[in-house]
């Protein structure tokens, strides 16, 4: 990967952690600290020469729960291929260059209600555009968005 890309992206997916591709400490060293490493299972911070690196994780959990909370917000009749394809570019438009600095490739998992928040947003935005929400558009739909989202308290 590394002699054909300068910053080569490893997306070791498979689970449990024991059963993955490789590890992110193995990713960064291979590519020289290099490589942007997500996994489908979770890995400690690696140190490489006097650098946190932090892999990221990369499931289900960054995409379907906002295109869930999209289209039941707006009343989607379907869900179609656009809905996924926005999704995808609102989650990327999440990842910041401290996110890159660190080789990674997602936002934290700690932020994943915002990331949900957006995605829904666009889901339900694409919808509307597309003639396929039944709910009628509120004028502030990052609001009312937010205040269907389930908010758990112990």
């Amino acid at each position: 990967m590394t002699a054909l890309n300068e910053r080569p992206v490893i997306f070791a997916l498979s689970n449990p952690t024991s059963r993955a591709e490789c590890t992110a400490q193995q990713a960064y060293e291979w590519s020289k600290g290099n490589a942007i490493f997500t996994s489908g299972s979770p890995f400690d911070q690696v140190k490489h020469d006097g650098k946190i690196l932090k892999p990221g994780q990369g499931n289900n959990a960054y995409i379907f729960p906002g295109i869930g909370l999209g289209a039941i917000t707006c009343r989607a009749t379907k869900i179609s291929d656009e809905m996924f394809l926005v999704s995808a570019r609102t989650l990327a438009d999440m990842v910041s260059a401290e996110n890159l600095e660190t080789a990674t490739l997602f936002p934290p998992l700690s932020d994943i209600r915002k990331v949900s928040l957006n995605i829904a947003v666009s889901v339900a935005e694409k919808a509307y555009e597309q003639g396929l929400a039944q709910e009628p558009k509120p004028t502030d739909l990052k609001k009312f968005i937010a205040e269907q989202m389930y908010e758990p308290s112990y």
